[in-house]
């Protein structure tokens, strides 16, 4: 009989051990998912990567035309429902293609902005008469759309907004006024989801179309980056926009606005993954070709040693999206269609997974900061030409830590949704702290059985999550209800936290597909396995002893501090012929390995 799957809550992976099996990998994709992702491959290498560079000249008539082509190919429709020409496809699918459009750079940006927070307001909170009117336009690319949060003085503070909206003496129309800043596909969309107070006080959404009376678009940004993508102020001048165009509840614009930046930040971690594996091509290529010393750098250790790390900070990352995209379509599957208020139960759905879209979000983003960072350094001074495309990868990355919310935030985000998680009694965090202080009082000298596969990674797991619920529960005692001012502890523990989602993410993904891999794949496996483990532990481990300074002072913090060294423990051997390893089957291949 086979048993029914458990579906992890989330930040329940902090105190669960997780069966490989229950992972979504990318080894799992369908036909279909492949076809999917095979067809946006070849329309990016062959409609949009010979048109990259008069994209980023602001051509943005190729942008909109290759919108158009997109709503051709079916990839505006993923997210939508059928009723409305839409596919509603997973959300595996979705990340699969944000994936592959990545390459495209700039067009990239127009594209993840069109299809997620230009999009899904309308998707899940408009009416049926607004989606009759809107929806069909937008998802064939008939019509580009956009979002207007930002304003020159609001952006991680959006419930800081000035906008306003007032009711016309008629009763037909709100007066919309304000600036938005920094709005993306602002040069050429046809419709805006913009907020604004009603009354400078019910913050809330509303459908703009680009020609109502009083809606001016602003001059392009001037960008350090995603140069070819429109980035413009939207100033609303008594904008006149009719009753019926106003989205969802009055004064529920909150809920719109981070719901839909909770997808925005799981589909950013996925475009990110596919950014640098192009990247991580582009600098094995040029590896392969530059000679120094007679020789060509990539037979040099240090290069090897970038280019090893890279290949397994991708692996993880790629690990990290594709199970974030299995538990999110594990549990928005168990919803009921049919049910009259489907898009609320949906919504909570994802929000339920919040604090790890965050970490998605923080992880995927600084992975391929430190990707492209190297892929410049490999180029040496021709990484710093414009004729070499590492020079714009640079440029371009920069903004995805700022994107979404800034990196910042959503670390704040990640340890507050998931400590407010057990304060609520959603999460049973307490009562776990509680056996992490047992654990810490308690002498071990446990052996490793090394006939277990992965033990090493498995046993450093297990204390990396001990080590995570003895500082976060040493902080919420010792601060109380005013740890969410301790901006600084929070950041440390979240630290923690998102390096346990991606170890463990990298190790659940490694367990269960290893057995059907070839031996040359396997050991390129555990050897990526093996150094995204080495570097990740060494990352938690600083956040952790930062953690406990921050926290202890005298006796406490010493004690503190040997939990650290104690629970940061791994046995890295063989660490050198892993990165050589790794770095030697990179180089043949010319791409990413798995």
């Amino acid at each position: 009989m086979k048993m029914e799957k458990r579906i992890l809550k989330g930040g329940e992976y902090l105190i669960t051990e997780t069966d490989c099996q229950a992972v979504f990998t990318p080894e799992d994709f369908s036909d279909e998912q492949r076809a999917i992702a095979e067809t946006t491959e070849q329309f990016v290498e062959n409609e949009l990567l010979p048109k990259i560079e008069e994209i980023d000249q602001q051509q943005f008539q190729l942008v909109v035309d290759g919108m158009q082509k997109c709503g051709e190919l079916g990839l505006l429709m993923i997210d939508a429902p059928e009723e409305y020409g839409g596919l509603e496809l997973d959300k595996a699918t979705s990340m699969l293609v944000s994936e592959k459009i990545a390459p495209s750079g700039s067009f990239s940006v127009a594209y993840a902005a069109h299809t997620g927070i230009g999009t899904l307001p309308l998707v899940y909170y408009g009416t049926s008469e607004q989606k009759e009117r809107y929806l069909e336009k937008i998802v064939s690319g008939e019509w580009l759309s956009a979002y207007c949060l930002t304003e020159p003085g609001s952006g991680s503070d959006a419930l800081g907004a000035q906008a306003s909206a007032v009711l016309s003496a008629d009763g037909k129309h709100y007066l919309l006024n304000g600036t938005k800043q920094y709005t993306t596909n602002g040069g050429f969309a046809d419709l805006f989801t913009v907020f604004a107070k009603i009354d400078k006080q019910h913050f809330t959404a509303f459908l703009v179309e680009r020609d109502f009376e009083g809606l001016i678009v602003g001059p392009e940004e001037k960008k350090m980056g995603i140069k070819g993508s429109s980035t413009t102020q939207i100033i609303l001048d008594n904008c006149k926009v009719p009753v019926e165009n106003l989205l969802g509840e009055i004064g529920k614009g909150h809920k719109i606005a981070f719901n839909v930046l909770n997808v925005g930040r799981f589909k950013l971690g996925a475009c990110v993954t596919g950014a640098a594996k192009h990247a991580l091509a582009e600098g094995l290529k040029y590896a392969n070709e530059r000679k120094q010393f007679g020789k060509t750098i990539g037979s040099f250790g240090a290069i090897q040693e970038k280019i090893a790390n890279m290949s397994a900070d991708i692996y993880a990352s790629e690990s990290l999206v594709y199970r974030l995209a299995g538990l999110l379509d594990d549990k928005l599957a168990t919803i009921d269609k049919s049910l009259d208020d489907y898009y609320v139960e949906y919504q909570k759905g994802i929000e339920d997974y919040s604090a790890e879209c965050a970490i998605s979000k923080v992880f995927c983003s600084e992975v391929l900061a430190r990707v492209v960072d190297e892929v410049v350094q490999i180029h040496g001074g021709y990484g710093f030409c414009s004729e070499y495309p590492a020079e714009r990868f640079y440029r371009d990355e920069r903004i995805n830590r700022i994107f979404e919310g800034t990196n910042e935030i959503n670390r704040l985000l990640t340890t507050g949704m998931i400590l407010k998680k057990g304060m609520k009694g959603e999460l049973p965090l307490q009562a776990e702290a509680m056996k992490a202080f047992e654990a810490l009082m308690t002498p071990s000298f446990e052996e490793l059985d090394e006939e277990i596969p992965l033990i090493a990674e498995k046993t450093l797991l297990k204390n990396l999550k001990t080590l995570f619920l003895i500082l976060s529960g040493n902080a919420v005692q010792k601060f109380m209800n005013k740890l969410e001012d301790e901006q600084e502890i929070l950041m440390a523990a979240a630290d923690i936290a998102i390096q346990i989602f991606a170890i463990e993410s990298a190790l659940l993904r490694a367990e269960k597909i290893l057995p059907q891999l070839s031996e040359a794949k396997q050991q390129q496996l555990k050897a990526a396995l093996k150094v995204f483990t080495f570097n990740a532990t060494e990352e938690a481990a600083s956040a952790a002893k930062k953690g406990a300074y921050f926290i202890e002072e005298g006796d406490n913090l010493m004690m503190l501090l040997s939990g650290v060294r104690r629970f940061t423990k791994y046995d890295a051997s063989g660490l050198l012929q892993a990165k050589r390893l790794l770095a030697a089957a990179a180089l043949e291949t010319e791409k990413y390995l798995f």
